[in-house]
Order: C-alpha cells, then structure tokens, then sequence
C-alpha cells in the first residue's frame, strides 16, 4: 500500500480521456436513475399481471419469499394495461443500453482505484458496485436474449431474471444513497471546470489528458442519438401497424404467414410437441367443477352459443399485436355446465403442450367472469391455425400472452391454490 498503485488501470495516468469527469458522469448516472426506476416499476406490474400468488403453475420461483409480494389482482380494463407496461419495459431497457455502456465507461477508472477500500462505508460502496455492474450487465443481456427468444442462458429466465432483479435494484440503492447528492451538484456545476483536488475529480479526471477529439456535449449527443436510433428499431413492435416495419429488433424466426391468423407467434405447435392425432376428431375438451365432469367434442363446443371480443395478445418479450377479432365460447358459460352460476372461481387452464414453459395457467376469478374471457375457436373470421391454438385457446382482456393458454384441453373450475 505504502508503494502505491501497482502498474497498470490502477495508476492515475493510465487513463486519460479528457471527457471522463463529474458533470459527464452523473449526467448519464441521472439518466439512468429515472430510467431504472421506470423498469424496476413496470417490472414488478409485470410480474403482478402473472397473479403469481394464485398457484405453483403461475410463479416457479423458488424459494422467493418476502421477495415474491404482488401489487394486486391483475385487473381485465383497461385491455392494453399489460401491452403499455411491458411495452414500455422492453422498449425503456433496450434504449437505455448505449447509456449504461457510456456510464461504465465514464467511471471505469473508479474500478480500479487505490487502495481499493479506504473505510468501512467505501468497502460498502465498493461491494454495491461490484453487484451493481454485475447485477445490470445481467439484467440487460438476459433481458434482450429473451426478446430475441434465444434461451442460451442455464435455467428459467422468468426465474433468473426475478431473482437478478432483485441483486441490481438493492446495489442500485445503496449506489443511489452514496452518490445522488454529488451528482446533483456535480450538474449545477459548469461541464468544463471540476474544481481540482475535490473528492468529485478523483478517479476520473485524467492527470495527463490527450487533446479531446469530441466534447462532452457531443458525446452526450452520440450517446443520445444512439439510444433513439436503438427506440426507433425497437418499439414498432409494441405500439403495431406501420410501425411494425421499423422493429427491427422484434423477435424473428416465428413467421406466422398471412391471412387471418397472420400474426405474432411465440410457440409452434411443433416446438411444443403437438402432434396432428392430439387435436384430430379424438380431441376433447374436460371442464370440470365441484363433483361434476363434461367432456365436449369440437362439434358440441361448436354449438354452445358464440360470442366475440376484440382483444389485442401482449408478450413478456415486449411485442404485441392489435386487437383481433376472438369468437369462442365464454368461460362463465363454461363454467355454468358443471353447475357454477355468477360467482364463478378462478380456473386451472391445461394445454396439450409436451414441452417449454406454461403448459397450465390458474386464472384469477375477476378474468374468468369478464364477460369478453373466452375459449376461442376463431379469429378473424377463420378457424385458429394449428399454431395459434387450434382447436381451443383461452383469450382472457390484460393477461400476458402466456396465460392466453393455447391447444386448451382441460378447464378445472376452483381448483385449490
């Protein structure tokens, strides 16, 4: 300690950006502290729209404890609520990426400062930090690989991503607490004249700077530029129609062709392991209450009177599709033939599926009586092709796309919790 730092990121004239410096850092830091407040609240609204409290099916996390709270039921109005929140989440994170990786750059000389802890309350700041840039290294590379759909990651993302969530946002309070207040004045103060020797400087203002190719404000601007070109590929895929065109990031390689069932897709059936005998004339639907059992046949679904609701479908991957036109048959009426009247239960919905995730979805009971919740048979018009659910599939108004169960075969009125 007594010789200093050794050779290397450690000495005060290894770097020597001349942009690196108070002003340019909490800019970005504040940028970032609305930003991650935004994703931190739609991502706890997301995991509210799941109704995780209901069962097992619906929240696999294990172990999650005090951690695993929800805000409320998940309501069914407005229709486009779980749309605008997760929407806003995919699209706020994947704009924020240029500002992140400026904002490491900005304090990566802190990284490496000496002696690497000073006191006790640095040796907590230090250790927040090292949770905070891993927590939203993770957070944000798990987060965009599971938009593209590209499960490379060990495990659950739903899982992995619950738990990474909580590591960040608790580093990121503690790194909130120790350096908003320096922040706040380092911005008040004029860009070009940190005050030397002060506490704000060290570590980031090179001894030795190179002649500056670019000024903070470009750079700011770069930065800026870079993070509306990212939101102009990006959010097309929430907000739809034309802009649909611009999403260049939107999830690719699940072409669901044109016509009437000519939209977004997650899961084939193929993918799933439905097979063209599981949904053929032996196919039938088991609705079952307490003590009672029907099994329904296509034809006889078919004939149980039909009705029609235009609801949009909304993923956890942050793309959605306008609203479509579901005709189907309503869950109460459903629950009705085992002898449920008004105060119909929650439902334990059961797919065909053999593979991936959410083979089964408890609905909450507000969902279940909405009277636009449905097992739908049609879409716009046509029959459901085989990857959108064919024969049956549950549309239900503001739930994530994965409780819209597809290739239904079982519905269990007040199945336990």
């Amino acid at each position: 300690m007594a010789a200093g730092p050794p050779p290397g990121p450690a000495r005060p004239g290894f770097w020597r950006s001349p942009l690196r410096g108070p002003w340019l850092t909490s800019v970005f830091g504040l940028i970032l502290l609305f930003g991650v407040t935004i994703l931190f609240v739609t991502g706890l609204l997301s995991y509210a729209a799941y109704n995780p409290d209901l069962a097992a099916v619906n929240d696999q996390t294990p172990d999650k404890g005090w951690l695993g709270f929800y805000l409320f039921s998940w309501p069914t109005s407005p229709t486009w609520l779980y749309r605008l929140t997760q929407g806003v989440h995919v699209t706020l994170g994947v704009v924020l990426v240029p500002v992140l990786l400026a904002k490491l750059w900005s304090v990566i000389p802190k990284l490496f400062e000496w002696p690497p802890v000073r006191s006790p309350s640095h040796g907590i700041e230090r250790l927040s930090l090292l949770l905070l840039v891993g927590g939203a290294g993770f957070e944000f590379v798990t987060g965009i690989l599971n938009v593209q759909l590209h499960y490379i990651f060990p495990g659950s993302f739903y899982t992995l991503h619950f738990y990474g969530a909580w590591v960040f946002i608790g580093a990121f309070v503690v790194h909130v607490v120790f350096r908003l207040p320096r922040a706040l004045r380092a911005v008040t103060a004029r860009p070009g004249d940190p005050a030397p020797g002060t506490e704000e400087v060290a570590g980031l203002v090179s001894p030795r700077p190179s002649e500056p190719t670019i000024s903070r404000r470009g750079a700011l601007a770069m930065i800026g530029a870079g993070s509306l070109a990212l939101l102009v590929v990006t959010v097309g895929q929430s907000v739809g129609g034309w802009f649909r065109r611009t999403a260049l990031l939107a999830p690719h390689g699940r072409d669901p062709g044109s016509g009437p069932n000519g939209f977004q897709i997650n899961k084939t059936a193929g993918s799933v392991g439905i097979r063209a005998s599981d949904t053929g004339p032996a196919w039938r639907l088991t609705v079952r209450g307490p003590g009672r059992q029907v099994d329904l046949t296509y034809a006889q679904l078919l004939a149980m009177a039909q009705h029609e609701a235009a609801l949009p479908i909304a993923c956890v991957e942050g793309w959605s599709t306008p609203d479509q036109r579901w005709s189907g048959v309503r869950l109460t009426d459903l629950a009705a033939l085992v002898g449920l009247g008004t105060n119909t239960p929650q439902v334990l919905v059961k797919s065909l599926q053999r593979g991936g995730s959410f083979s089964s979805a408890v609905l909450r009971d507000n969902q279940v009586r909405d009277p636009r919740s449905l097992l739908a048979v049609r879409v716009n018009g046509a029959v459901l092709s085989p990857d959108h659910g064919y024969p049956a599939r549950i549309i239900v108004p503001g739930a994530p796309g994965v409780h819209n169960t597809k290739w239904v075969t079982r519905l269990t009125f007040g199945e336990p919790s």
